[in-house]
């Protein structure tokens, strides 16, 4: 895996990326930021709810601060209400810990952190805490003994994970650095008055790179050659095997690598997933919800493998997007039902360890008696909605306006429609209107003709809904438009030998493939000829795959027959697909005979460019 760092300093943002991928955003925006320390004042003090409101400089909002999280602002240590603790006038260093959002304030604590690369420093905590990412325990022993041995008295030290292999000389001029910060907000705090901003860190690209460069980072990209120097010096000895390089301006950063593109993207509500599937995020005030849907993915052998499959990738994208959305809060995901209590068990170990990684730490609840699980995720500053996304003028409620950076145009986005930002202007387009207008449509939200499993039997019985075939406009007026026709399965297959098929497989794929219970017959690059009886043969990579027949023949190699069910129920109740067409009845498709050019219904019923006439009914 390939990771880059993109650093767009002038614009204040910056992107990680994971194999050419956006998989999270960093933005350094808004007059108040986590990790901002002030010196405020205290104005009301509420003991109804057991907190106090703090004057940081806003007139509209001030800081919320609760009574957990006063530390050393107590006038006294021993417990009691709130307005014993604090009182009205009173100065209050505090330390902002949540952005403001909507008509929010900023959320306060007095329990001040100064983070540096190695170590976070905690003025007012007490002993020595290890980060739970370090596993080794002589490691762990290391680091422990060093803090120990290093910590200025009545301070606290937590060992983050970077500290994992690292000198003692690069940790302790880590440690001195904090040290030096934090008698400066001291001896500041000594000669103003609130409110004021203390301490704030200004230099982007170094809180980008202490935040997020580790071991597996691969290439460095900024936005000017000076900031080359700035890097190559924070990365120290690393600085050999780290590439860095340059463009001459963020705007150009951000679209040779397509950042706006990306910013666009995460604001639809709908994720495409790569067996046909998609996902649909909604945020709310109170929660997000994502649904999953299987969309138009076919292919497996049977419906259960169909409902896990698309909801093990489900869980994989759900897991990257609430990284790069920045989602906090309660998140309520609405997978596919799945009857079987294995598969549940088997779709909650994969939604965890895809979440793994994640330093917001999601946990998940429970699932609910309707199949819903139910999880939550830290909140660290503002998601890409409140970044980027906005009400569209004019509209109440509908739509969303995108505003990304370097960019003075702002650019509406349809629910569900894929629109790349404007780089120049650009023709009008005409939208249709109409009754024909809904053939055109894009239906993210339920409208791919395919209906999901439900409990009790809603999506099980019952004829499906009708394919409407999508209009083809003609290349040229007055020439027939040709529609390609699906082959449509007239019975079984006429040889009565199975179809032999070698799949290519590792040992990975052929754990995973055992431990979910699919049919190799999936990593088959063209669906069998006759789905009935499929003799599968896995063979190592590079091994013999042109001539599988000669090799089943072998005493020695086994072949599995894999029957097909015959059923024409899938996961949600679709065509059933023979070679990866969807079979249409005759009468409601009108399909194109070998070498004559077949009519395509369209929203006018043109034939050839020319109307076709209606017969009006009589009046009975």
């Amino acid at each position: 895996m390939t990771k880059q760092i993109l650093i767009a300093e002038k614009l204040r943002i910056a992107a990680i990326l994971n194999n050419e991928r956006v998989d999270q955003f960093i933005v350094a925006q808004g007059q108040h930021q986590i990790g901002d320390i002030y010196l405020g004042m205290v104005e009301n003090v509420h003991p109804g709810i057991d907190a106090a409101f703090v004057n940081i400089g806003e007139s509209e909002r001030n800081g919320f601060i609760h009574v957990t999280d006063l530390g050393p602002l107590r006038l006294r240590q021993t417990a009691g209400s709130i307005t014993e603790l604090l009182e009205p006038r009173q100065k209050a260093l505090v330390q902002v810990m949540k952005e403001p959002t909507g008509s929010k304030g900023p959320r306060l604590t007095g329990n001040i952190t100064l983070p540096g690369r190695f170590l976070v420093l905690q003025p007012s905590g007490q002993g020595v805490n290890i980060s739970r990412r370090i596993n080794e325990e002589a490691e762990r022993d290391r680091l422990r003994a060093l803090a120990v041995l290093i910590k200025p008295p009545g301070t606290g030290l937590l060992v983050r994970t970077k500290a994992e292999g690292v000198g003692e000389d690069q940790i302790i001029d880590d440690l001195e650095m904090l040290c030096r910060q934090w008698e400066t907000i001291q001896s500041t705090v000594e000669t103003c008055q609130p409110p004021v901003l203390l301490n704030r860190d200004d230099d982007f690209v170094h809180r980008t790179l202490r935040d997020h460069c580790g071991p597996g980072l691969d290439k460095v990209v900024v936005d000017s050659l000076q900031v080359v120097e700035r890097v190559k010096a924070f990365l120290g000895p690393e600085k050999n095997t780290v590439a860095v390089d340059s463009f001459a301006s963020a705007e150009e950063l951000l679209e040779a690598f397509r950042i706006h593109a990306a910013i666009h993207q995460a604001l639809l509500p709908r994720v495409d997933l790569p067996s046909g599937g998609y996902v649909i995020i909604e945020p709310t005030e109170a929660l997000t919800v994502v649904d999953v849907n299987s969309g138009s993915f076919t292919r497996s052998a049977t419906a259960r493998e169909t409902v896990l499959w698309t909801n093990c990738e489900a869980a994989t994208e759900i897991a990257r997007q609430l990284q790069l959305r920045n989602i906090g809060g309660m998140i309520i995901v609405d997978f596919i039902d799945m009857e079987s209590r294995r598969d549940q068990l088997l779709l909650l170990e994969h939604f965890m360890k895809a979440m793994g990684p994640d330093k917001a730490r999601p946990q998940i609840a429970q699932i609910t008696e309707l199949g819903l699980v139910e999880l939550t995720r830290k909140r660290q500053g503002q998601n890409i909605y409140e970044l980027f996304g906005g009400q569209r003028p004019n509209s109440g409620s509908l739509g969303t306006v995108a505003t990304v950076p370097g960019k003075a145009t702002m650019q509406p986005l349809a629910t569900g429609t894929v629109q790349a930002p404007v780089t120049a202007p650009t023709a009008p387009v005409t939208v249709p209107t109409g009754p024909g207008a809904a053939n055109v449509v894009d239906g993210s939200n339920g409208g791919s003709g395919n209906r999901r499993r439900r409990r009790g039997g809603g999506g099980r019985s019952g004829a499906s809904a009708p394919v409407e075939t999508p209009a083809t406009p003609s290349a040229t007026p007055g020439e027939p438009e040709t529609s390609p026709s699906p082959e449509v399965e007239s019975g079984p297959s006429s040889t009565n030998a199975p179809e032999t098929v070698a799949i290519p497989m590792n040992e990975d794929q052929k754990q995973v493939f055992s431990w979910c219970g699919f049919n190799p017959a999936l990593m088959a690059p063209t669906p069998p000829r006759d789905s009935n009886a499929v003799a599968v043969r896995v063979v190592s990579p590079g091994g013999n795959t042109q001539s599988p027949l000669t090799e089943a023949e072998d005493p020695t190699t086994a072949a599995t027959v894999v029957p097909q069910p015959k059923s024409d129920e899938t996961a949600d109740n679709t065509a059933r697909t023979v070679g990866g067409n969807a079979a249409v009845p005759q009468a409601e498709t009108p399909m194109a005979t070998r070498g004559e050019a077949g009519p395509t219904a369209t929203d006018n019923e043109q034939d050839n460019g020319r109307p076709r006439r209606r017969r009006r009914r009589s009046a009975a």
